[in-house]
């Protein structure tokens, strides 16, 4: 199981504002650009979510995480599909089974900071732009000094005072 550090928040200058800040952040690279249609069902813990790419790709995804204000641990499985026909095969079967939450649709741009993700997204449905930071947690970087540097990061960003996300962009869509 993965883990890592999260902090959503709501762009109020919007993303050309904040963008190029991130890419003058030491090691910054990208901005990639990502394309992404989340199908989310119900289940008992967490939320688990089938994730498909503009390219094709399709991975279901579980995760679990506090839905507070702060910079929160996040434990998530990843597992790739094969093909487009398993995954629709894979959506009809959770559909029926757990019954489907909803879906969000987004565009994203991804700036990578060492380990940490930045993404900063248009999500379909919604009239505000968002930043989600994540810090992965690799050997040797617990949840404490995630946090510092997630909180760390948003400082740098000029985003401290950003108004956050305790949610999903399904719970915002809803």
């Amino acid at each position: 199981m993965a883990r890592n550090i999260e902090i959503k928040a709501r762009l109020v200058e919007g993303i050309a504002a904040v963008l190029p800040r991130a890419l003058a952040l030491p090691g910054a690279t990208g901005p990639q650009h990502i394309a992404q249609d989340d199908c989310f069902y119900a289940v008992a813990h967490g939320r688990l979510k089938l994730r498909r790419f503009a390219d094709g790709s399709t991975e279901l995804i579980h995760y679990a995480r506090g839905d507070t204000l702060s910079a929160k641990a996040s434990d998530y499985v990843r597992c790739p599909l094969p093909d487009a026909t398993a995954a629709d095969t894979l959506h009809q079967a959770l559909e029926r089974a757990q019954g489907l939450l909803g879906r969000v649709v987004k565009r994203r741009q991804l700036v990578l900071v060492g380990s940490t993700r930045i993404h900063f997204d248009r999500v379909q449905g919604l009239a505000d732009e968002y930043l989600e930071l994540e810090v992965v947690l690799g050997p040797g970087l617990g949840d404490a000094a995630g946090q510092a540097v997630a909180e760390g990061l948003m400082q740098s960003l000029g985003l401290q005072d950003a108004p956050r996300v305790a949610g999903a962009y399904l719970d915002l869509l809803r």
